[in-house]
This record gives C-alpha cells, sequence and structure tokens, in this order.
C-alpha cells in the first residue's frame, strides 16, 4: 500500500513540473527586435540608433552568435 502511494506521489510530483517547465519555454517570438536575425541588418538595428536604448545585437546576444553572421 505504501509503495503504490509513493509511486503515486512521484507521478504527480513529475506531471507538475513537467508542465511548469513546459509553460516557461520560448514562445518563437524575440523580447527585441535585434535578436531576430531577420532583423541583423535593419537601420533600427545598426549604431548610433540602436545605442540609446541597449537594443543593439551586440548587447543583447552572445559573441558566439555575432560571429555566426
Amino acid at each position: 500500500m505504501r509503495n503504490g502511494l509513493l509511486t503515486i506521489g512521484l507521478g504527480i510530483v513529475a506531471l507538475a513540473l513537467t508542465f511548469m517547465a513546459s509553460s516557461c519555454g520560448w514562445d518563437g517570438t524575440y523580447r527585441y527586435p535585434c535578436q531576430n536575425p531577420a532583423n541583423w541588418e535593419a537601420e533600427e538595428c545598426q549604431p548610433p540608433l540602436c545605442e540609446a536604448d541597449g537594443t543593439c545585437t551586440k548587447f543583447l546576444l552572445p559573441e558566439e552568435a555575432l560571429n555566426e553572421r
């Protein structure tokens, strides 16, 4: 009896953790336009326009991503 309850409890915990992890994922949008590779060459993503508000690609992406351009 006790093993059955433990199994059910662990199953409920696993289900809850799976639900919480899946609800905090990437939804396919970018927070800033300059994070989207399609906009990297856009005027709004080029200095000096983007430097004032910190949305330049060089501020938003890791260096490895910038080297792949």
